[in-house]
């Protein structure tokens, strides 16, 4: 039977590359693949080989003969989607990008080491003798695969494995955490050090809602949020207020449902996720029964996606409340008619609930001193929804990198064609890829596709010889003064292995390390001391 693809799907396409019969759709190059909120099997063309399921980072693929509620359900969806969007006699497979033999000596620089960063290095090692050197501000790699994923999202985080290499594309990889861009290091540093910088750092502050008593304490961001159950270190002071029987979500994306999800979540079950010790401690202890999550639009625009509602309503112990008058009028999808079964179940007398309200907008939030609700507005009819906390989710945007071209409006660096701009004129040898570049849109997998473009604007620009040629050997010969406070790749797997054994103790995968002191200490221990003075490194010249 035909292989299905489930909730954990990534898109990052991974699958459609080895499919042979071109059955895995929408693919990159298709017009839906960028608003698709899964990739789905033709079971009508699939001949059952199994490929996609080897090549998925995340085990979302499993193979027709497991007959699951899951697996019905998203073969439903498959059959759903392959309804409205036929198989063509012109979908075949999609080739993966030749391995270029033009790219020798070529030295790129990546700041940003989550999923964005993480993909452009490991399309630009694919080509012999290109150099790969990382950055980033925090001490650990990962981005929001480590420090936005939910802790009970496991299968998600392990993206993560497939940026592994062998061992002569690790020679031509570097790493450089703790490094913060504008302090440590400047632009003009990393340009005189490297052909190309490329930007992936992603979309690091929030949109704010703009209405009154949103500055009050008590009402946190979903970026801090969830940096503070996923240990970020930035946000492991942040100390939510969870000692009332309510908190109030503004926002209906994935990531309100994660942080509704994680409020209302067993103690029991997250124990044995990689949450922080922080977190769990503060949600053993708290007293939160329900979570409002608040949408302006009606359910059909509701910007969470189906698989994750899905898999929201499975969730044991807990109760997903939706009003059916809510649905009254609301077109006929895949999602509508999910939150319609949802809103047929009965209530589980002492379960927590999460409860999805839809066409609220959110015009105060009260309190004195610190929250105590939020007045809403229904229509013409205005309540007010008593809370402990009120989580802001309501997006990320990007903030400028100093030294580099940012459009304020549309919160994002710049690009044409992935160059990097300023007043429309590329900068030679700056790039962008990930929410950097196009903002915050697409999960995780999403940036494999906008990393393969940028990688070849760098490749093909080195091999037309637009690219300015460093004038600076080793770049560590910079962070010389700095070196107690860098994390290289050995730094990294020491503080990787100690997370992992103290996990091992308490039947955890990992027990994170919060503060980036005992990060940095962690790491001392497998840290490369970098050097007093520069090391020889041959200088490769654009070609021209």
């Amino acid at each position: 039977m035909a292989y299905v693809i489930t909730q954990n799907c990534c898109n990052d396409a991974s699958c459609v590359v080895v499919c042979p019969v071109g059955c895995i759709h929408p693919r990159p190059d298709e017009p839906d693949f960028g608003t698709a909120e899964m990739l789905y099997i033709d079971a009508k063309t699939c001949i059952d080989c199994g490929a996609c399921a080897d090549a998925c980072p995340v085990d979302a693929i499993l193979p027709g003969n497991i007959r699951t509620e899951e697996t019905e359900f998203y073969r439903a969806a498959s059959d759903d989607f392959f309804g409205h969007h036929p198989q063509q006699p012109d979908w075949d497979r999609r080739l993966p990008l030749p391995v270029r033999g033009d790219a020798g000596g070529l030295r790129v620089a990546i700041v940003g080491s989550g999923a964005a960063g993480w993909y452009a290095a490991k399309d630009l090692l694919r080509h012999p003798g290109v150099e790969v050197h990382m950055f980033d501000r925090v001490p650990v790699p990962g981005g929001l695969i480590r420090h936005g994923v939910a802790p009970d999202h496991p299968d998600t985080k392990s993206v993560m494995r497939q940026f592994r290499w062998g061992r002569e594309q690790e020679q031509r990889f570097s790493m450089h955490l703790g490094v913060e861009i504008g302090a440590d290091l400047t632009h003009d540093d990393l340009t005189r050090h490297h052909h190309a910088v490329v930007y992936a750092h992603g979309a690091t502050t929030e949109r704010l809602l703009g209405v009154p008593g949103e500055q009050l304490p008590g009402v946190v961001g979903a970026l801090g949020f969830v940096g503070w159950y996923n240990g970020h270190p930035d946000n492991a002071d942040l100390a939510p207020e969870l000692s009332g029987e309510r908190v109030v979500v503004i926002g209906n994306g994935n990531v309100a449902l994660d942080v509704a999800r994680v409020i209302t979540g067993d103690p029991n079950m997250l124990a044995h996720t990689d949450i922080a010790d922080h977190a769990l401690t503060a949600l053993r202890s708290g007293a939160v029964r329900e979570v409002v999550v608040l949408g302006r639009g009606g359910p059909a625009a509701a910007s969470f996606t189906t698989p994750e509602l899905h898999g929201l309503s499975q969730v044991p112990g807990l109760d997903v409340i939706v009003d059916p008058a809510d649905l009254d009028g609301a077109p006929e999808t895949p999602k509508t008619e999910l939150l319609r079964l949802i809103a047929e179940r009965e209530p589980t007398p002492g379960n927590k609930r999460i409860v999805l309200r839809f066409n609220v907008t959110a015009d105060e939030i009260l309190g004195e001193d610190r929250v105590t609700g939020v007045r809403v507005r229904c229509g013409d009819r205005v309540e007010e929804i008593d809370a402990c906390l009120v989580v802001r989710a309501v997006g990320f945007l990007g903030a400028p990198m100093p030294g580099v071209p940012f459009d304020a409006e549309r919160a994002i660096i710049p690009t044409v064609d992935a160059r990097v701009v300023d007043a429309d004129t590329p900068l030679a040898g700056v790039y962008a890829t990930g929410w950097a570049r196009r903002g915050p849109r697409g999960g995780i997998g999403s940036n494999r596709t906008c990393a393969e473009e940028t990688v070849l604007a760098v490749l093909d620009d080195y091999a037309a010889g637009r690219l300015p040629t460093p004038t600076g050997g080793d770049i560590g010969y910079l962070l010389r003064g700095k070196r107690d406070r860098v994390v290289d790749k050995a730094g990294w797997a020491a503080i990787d292995e100690s997370e992992r054994a103290a996990g091992a103790r308490s039947g955890r995968p990992r027990r994170k390390l919060t503060d980036a002191q005992e990060m940095l200490g962690a790491a001392s221990s497998g840290r490369r001391r970098l050097p007093l003075w520069p090391l020889r490194h041959q200088m490769v010249p654009a070609k021209h």
